[in-house]
């Protein structure tokens, strides 16, 4: 198979430039190691509702999803934060209006991220996608190898994986610029995200917004992710443990985080409609083993130097982390192939 652009990555900045690409009748081809599409945009469903695993959140003020959301269909509502605050102190007890872990003012996208990327991948030619297609070696002829052996070539690639995650394909020529695509940190990396579903939120109903802080853990940072119109009540928080202690506790972690919302929010959260406990640090296609160390801060992403032009623009990088701006949110996500986009257009 030939193409002019095969897109290898179906997460956001992938689907976001295949579907650039298509409005402009450009021909494309996009590739998905996983049987899924949303790369690291991921939902726990139940019934009709769908519980954000990955990225949450976008914010007043940037423009390219706020102009995306209504041409899909979609729309963005407030994160819930109204209420009280609540913090586990290391010995257990909770405080009111301690700590400061809420995310007034966060926007949040109705129906769940996916309903974004599902929006995305129902508008493509579904005979321009492949799944459950891993590439493994690139050539600069341009054309990209499978892991099963099937070879496709293309007048250009484009790379819309996490850097790191690109660094582990093999190239050809090999590339000098491997070490700067394993010094980017994978946004999310090292993260692991722990939800737990009710009937209904009820700690709303005593005055509680959903967020609170723990020195306990192991869940440090807890939010409300309940659905737009309450029909079912989430709480989600983020894993404190290193990624290297999760993997060794393994189930153990979900105990506890259940054990935790008990003690922070009552007997109620003892009892959830189903919970789950996504590491990102263990998904493969989106982790290396360099993301079990997260870094101290948010990274700097821009696109470095010498990624900006190989092969004569016939390899192409974009991710949230090699974003114009905004690098690690949804909205670098977008911008990386708007970029892109106008680089092939």
């Amino acid at each position: 198979m030939h193409t002019q652009t095969l897109i290898i990555g179906g997460g956001l900045s992938g689907l976001s430039l295949a579907y650039r690409l298509q409005q402009a009748d450009h021909d494309y081809h996009l590739l998905d190691a996983r049987r899924r599409l949303g790369g690291r945009i991921k939902s726990l469903i139940v019934g009709d509702v769908a519980v954000d695993l990955g990225p949450s959140w976008i914010w007043p003020g940037q423009e390219r999803i706020a102009a995306l959301l209504p041409e899909l269909g979609l729309h963005a509502f407030e994160q819930h934060a109204q209420g009280t605050q609540l913090y586990e102190q290391a010995s257990g007890e909770v405080m009111q209006n301690a700590g400061f872990m809420s995310m007034a003012g966060a926007l949040r996208i109705g129906g769940g991220t996916s309903a974004l990327t599902d929006a995305l991948a129902a508008r493509l030619d579904p005979s321009r996608m492949t799944m459950n297609a891993q590439a493994a070696h690139i050539s600069d002829a341009p054309s990209a190898t499978l892991a099963d052996g099937r070879t496709i070539t293309a007048d250009r690639i484009v790379l819309a994986l996490p850097p790191r995650v690109a660094a582990d394909l093999t190239y050809a020529p090999v590339l000098p610029q491997i070490a700067t695509l394993k010094s980017i940190p994978t946004w999310m990396g090292a993260h692991a995200k722990f939800v737990a579903v009710y009937g209904t939120p009820f700690w709303r109903d005593a005055g509680l917004s959903g967020d609170a802080s723990s020195r306990r853990g192991p869940m440090v940072e807890i939010h409300d992710a309940s659905p737009e119109d309450g029909t079912f009540g989430a709480l989600f928080g983020f894993v404190g443990l290193p990624a290297h202690v999760r993997a060794q506790v393994g189930d153990q972690v979900q105990h506890a985080a259940l054990t935790q919302l008990t003690n922070i929010f009552g007997a109620a959260a003892s009892k959830p409609l189903t919970s789950h406990l996504e590491d990102w640090s263990a998904a493969a296609f989106t982790s290396t083993a360099a993301d079990a160390t997260p870094p101290t801060g948010h990274p700097p992403y821009q696109m470095p130097a010498p990624l900006s032009r190989v092969w004569n623009d016939k390899l192409i990088f974009t991710s949230t982390e090699m974003a114009p701006d905004n690098g690690g949110l949804i909205e670098g996500a977008l911008a990386a192939a708007e970029h892109t986009a106008r680089k092939i257009l």
